[in-house]
């Protein structure tokens, strides 16, 4: 992760947006600012992976955190804008059949 995550504020919900590499280096501050604005409780929380060109096992299980996090409360998380080789990964963990994966954070926001 090449730098903090952005946040921005929805009308329902936080949209964060991620850039670099996410690996064991990085995950745990990933972590704790995802699970700050958890902890705010929103409606929706969309995860913006368009400038993550890779991520490993340390990264996914932060993201599987967040979204088990949000089914617990009965809140929705979408992922979004997934490169090639981070979308594969999803693909073969099959969590692509877990999470809700949108092309864009406007298709995230509408469904």
């Amino acid at each position: 992760m090449s730098q903090t995550p952005q946040i921005s504020g929805l009308p329902n919900g936080v949209l964060v947006a991620i850039s670099g590499d996410i690996d064991y280096s990085c995950s745990s501050q990933l972590r704790t600012v995802i699970r700050d604005e958890l902890d705010k409780k929103p409606q929706l929380m969309i995860i913006d992976l368009a400038g993550v060109p890779y991520m490993d096992s340390s990264g996914v299980a932060v993201l599987v955190e967040a979204l088990q996090a949000q089914t617990k409360g009965k809140r929705k998380l979408a992922v979004c804008n997934l490169q090639e080789k981070v979308r594969g990964i999803f693909e073969i963990a099959r969590l692509d059949m877990v999470f809700k994966i949108y092309n864009s954070v406007d298709e995230a926001k509408e469904a």
